[in-house]
């Protein structure tokens, strides 16, 4: 074979694996500690190489020393794999990002260098196999300028925060919550020139680039109220968070066993979230939910004033009365009757901390009432539709154990006959994965009729606890019918999900 043609063959077959491992990297938000967990837990050779690969180039090298056409005949199907990839429609793809782009780029060019320099030799079709190393080489070629342009960008945004004196910055931070409790605070504020991050905006790269992209045309006397979602993986995280934002206010919803693996400890992960209170200012206010033993520890940390929150212990603001029912969930603070469309009551504590917080700022809670009644839950977090005639539980936004716990005991509750769950299984969990697995399919076991997993992840585990039969979703699996209730914890798509549902 020519070698033009030869590279051309290599480039077309790198094609597939260099896109699949960008967009495995890019949901792990371009950071080595979450691909090293991702890797640990799936497997390193299967997500780095698959398996159809790997076996078309061994078949290739063992036919190489019958036929010197072994090996351009293998370079050809994994060539034609890749296109079939692409022209099928199978082909995951990175979100169009410039990061990204930049990386499938560089990474193509250096594809071209290698298969140039090995022209002479039969070691052209491992190219396609190294893609991963590939974009990792086309990172670190960037690195310097990726860091250069992101101190850049958070040093703008800091600046700008610091130009807006009359600003008042609520930081939420929490294993689990944030996102549910940032709604509340932003539906019941939403007339008094509130802003509030978008969904999946936690990090200081995205709180940075949403800041200047919001504040920068807004003058920056007048009195706004800005709602931050604050994630972190490791320690410092949420330290860079406050030195950009600024609070004043500073939220912790719940603190669990999340990312844990990536935090290292529990203890670790409590001084992580615990740095936004250290952050707050002398008249600032710190929010903390008195129901979780670890949060309501951190009382000590902040320099001002702490409210607390709860629904059975020592609290400042405490519910009473609490009831779930078909359109959510009701409790009584004081005199006044709270009513939401939130389902589960371990989101009671998540309204309390917006009740809370709204009243600091001065509105009455007969005016929270009255907004909270039109609250619509956040999409895929905790919310619940009806579908073509089934009932669904959507909490697909990002599960953790504890939201998992809350999804099944919810379900414990409700009248439906046949109950479903699926889930891909819980990650990032470290070396207590098994063990939460094993105690989930111990609570699960009862509940539900029918436990489907759309992966292998903690499947055997949760089966250890859960003891009786259990799927793994595939082609073949039985669709669900009208009058089923399924519950949804974990990362799936909407597609896995109406794929399920009974033909309306």
């Amino acid at each position: 074979m020519q070698p033009v043609l030869l590279i051309g063959f290599v480039i077309i077959a790198c094609v597939s694996p260099l896109l699949t491992f960008t967009t495995l990297w890019q949901v792990k938000e371009w950071r080595i500690d979450r691909l090293r967990e991702h890797l640990r837990s799936e497997g390193i050779f299967r997500q780095l190489f698959g398996l159809s690969r790997p076996a078309i180039v061994l078949a290739g090298f063992a036919g190489g020393y019958i036929t010197l056409y072994a090996l351009d005949g293998a370079l050809i199907l994994l060539a034609g794999a890749s296109a079939a990839q692409i022209l099928t429609r199978k082909q995951r793809f990175p979100v169009r990002t410039q990061k990204a782009i930049t990386l499938i780029g560089a990474s193509i060019v250096i594809d071209i260098i290698i298969s140039f320099q090995l022209s002479a030799f039969s070691f052209q079709i491992l190219i396609p196999l190294l893609q991963p190393i590939v974009v990792l080489l086309s990172w670190i070629l960037f690195l310097p300028l990726d860091q250069f342009l992101k101190r850049r960008v958070m040093k703008k945004a800091t600046s700008l925060r610091r130009r807006f004196i009359n600003a008042t910055v609520i930081g939420i931070t929490g294993s689990v919550g944030k996102t549910t409790t940032k709604e509340l605070i932003a539906h019941i504020l939403n007339d008094q020139n509130m802003l509030c991050t978008p969904a999946y905006v936690n990090s200081e790269m995205g709180v940075a680039q949403w800041m200047l992209r919001e504040l920068s045309e807004k003058d920056d006397q007048e009195e706004a109220t800005l709602i931050v979602e604050m994630g972190a993986y490791c320690k410092g995280e949420i330290e860079k968070l406050c030195h950009i934002a600024a609070p004043s206010i500073g939220i912790i919803t719940f603190i669990g066993s999340q990312h844990i693996a990536l935090f290292g400890s529990q203890e670790k992960l409590c001084r992580a979230k615990g740095e936004l209170l250290e952050c707050l200012p002398e008249d600032g206010r710190a929010f903390l939910n008195a129901d979780n033993s670890l949060c309501s520890a951190m009382e000590n940390l902040p320099a001002c004033p702490v409210t607390k929150v709860g629904t059975g212990g020592v609290a400042d603001l405490e519910a009473f009365d609490i009831e779930e029912t078909g359109a959510g969930i009701t409790f009584r603070v004081g005199d006044q009757t709270i009513s939401t469309a939130l389902h589960g009551t371990h989101n009671v504590t998540n309204v309390l901390l917006a009740i809370s917080v709204a009243r600091h700022l001065g509105l009455p809670l007969t005016e929270i009432a009255s907004r909270l009644r039109s609250f619509t839950p956040p999409h895929q977090t905790f919310s619940v539709r009806a579908q073509n005639g089934v009932s669904i539980l959507d909490d697909t936004h990002n599960a953790s154990p504890e939201s998992f716990r809350a999804a099944i005991a919810w379900a414990k509750a409700q009248p439906a006959k046949q109950k479903i769950l699926l889930t891909p299984g819980l990650i990032e969990l470290g070396t207590d994965e098994d063990r939460i697995h094993r105690e989930l399919g111990v609570q699960a076991k009862g509940v539900f009729s029918r436990v489907v997993f759309t992966s292998k992840h903690g499947l055997n585990a949760f089966k250890e606890g859960y003891n009786e039969p259990m799927e793994q979703l595939s082609p073949k699996s039985e669709p669900l019918e009208q009058g089923d209730l399924v519950l949804c914890v974990g990362r799936i798509g909407s597609g896995t999900i109406e794929r399920l549902l009974p033909h309306s």
